[in-house]
């Protein structure tokens, strides 16, 4: 029963605000700074649950007293009114007892990458990284532009860039994993659509302290960064490419005319997908329930299209279809399309988690 699995919180909260109000925690500024935000962050589902409790003990209590000649009619109003109450307060304490993405608050790496289809996958990866700008604008996030190779055809062969604000990654990872366009290129005569396809990962930004990398696990290389051109082409050696040698990844950075920004830059993007690493492993090894909890989807499969002629972009996961791909695109309203998977997310993670 949800109400057993609500007692524990309850008492904990309890036990936590009797620890704080002792005068000798005072003396202990650490102790109370750990307790106040375990409490903090138990503040609510302990309202919820109380909450819950006392409308239980309501309806229960009106039970009693609607066949009264006195009160009867009274206790069944009082029902009307908390009944229907139940259902949606039980949905909303099963979100807040999902285990928590760990990475959901933190800022994000993401990277797009053209795949298949030559000079029409980059174009689309300048189209959807623009798109995706856009979506930050709206979300109140900023983005920080970290390394980009330009394509002569337009667009680019690959852009990475940091995205910070308030929840980026527990909504952006939902973008990751291979986006498949169906489009008339402008350098096609007879009118044909051709299919092409980006990649796109989603990393989330980690602390120094986090990920330890033994300095001679890198090789590091400097070189004259490539321009396309102008006033703006970089004629120092400043491009820092590193090469993690024990898993091979390889990370470069040309943006900053800064030799020292572009390694830290590169060394960002570096630790971030050593992270992604380390928590695919660990969440390997606690089984398939815990990816469903946490809402981490496979990466590298193909999760979208988006079809041009048709107005349409479909989510491959959940069967999502919408006929607004040219709003998406030009405004990035991609609330559309992130809200649904997340509501999705979330039924597979209550199930999983057995309530």
């Amino acid at each position: 029963m949800l109400a057993d699995k609500l007692t524990p919180f309850i008492h904990r909260y309890h036990e936590l605000s009797r620890e704080l109000s002792s005068p000798d925690i005072l003396s202990d500024i650490k102790r109370m700074t750990m307790l106040s935000k375990e409490q903090s962050d138990l503040q609510e589902i302990y309202e919820k649950a109380t909450e819950y409790k006392k409308l239980l003990s309501d309806i229960a209590e009106n039970k009693e007293l609607q066949y009264d000649a006195e009160l009867g009619d009274l206790a069944k109003e009082e029902l009307k009114a908390l009944e229907p109450r139940v259902e949606v307060l039980e949905d909303e304490i099963k979100k807040l007892l999902m285990p928590k993405d760990p990475n959901d608050g933190r800022n994000t790496i993401i990277e797009l990458r053209a795949g298949t289809g030559g000079d029409e996958a980059a174009i689309f990866v300048g189209d959807l990284f623009g798109a995706y700008l856009r979506y930050a604008e709206l979300r109140g996030w900023k983005v920080e532009l970290m390394d980009s190779s330009p394509s002569e055809a337009g667009g680019y062969k690959d852009i990475t860039a940091l995205i910070k604000g308030d929840q980026v990654y527990s909504r952006m990872k939902f973008e990751g994993g291979t986006h498949r366009v169906q489009r008339v290129p402008a350098t096609e005569s007879q009118g044909r659509v051709h299919t092409s396809a980006i990649t796109v990962a989603i990393m989330a930004e980690v602390d120094d302290v986090e990920v330890t990398i033994d300095p001679s696990d890198l090789k590091i290389d400097v070189m004259r960064s490539s321009g396309c051109g102008g006033q703006s082409v970089n004629t120092t050696d400043s491009a820092v490419r590193i090469t993690h040698i024990p898993t091979g990844i390889v990370v470069t950075n040309q943006d900053q005319k800064s030799q020292h920004k572009n390694k830290d830059k590169a060394m960002k993007v570096l630790k971030s997908r050593l992270y992604e690493i380390q928590m695919q492993e660990q969440m390997e090894k606690e089984g398939a329930s815990r990816k469903e909890q946490v809402g981490t989807g496979d990466r590298s499969g193909r999760i979208r299209t988006y079809n041009y002629p048709q107005n349409r972009i479909s989510d491959h996961r959940i069967n999502l279809t919408i006929y607004s791909l040219e709003e998406v695109m030009r405004e990035g309203t991609f609330d559309q399309i992130i809200d649904p998977l997340i509501a999705d997310a979330q039924a597979r993670a209550i199930e999983a988690a057995g309530f």
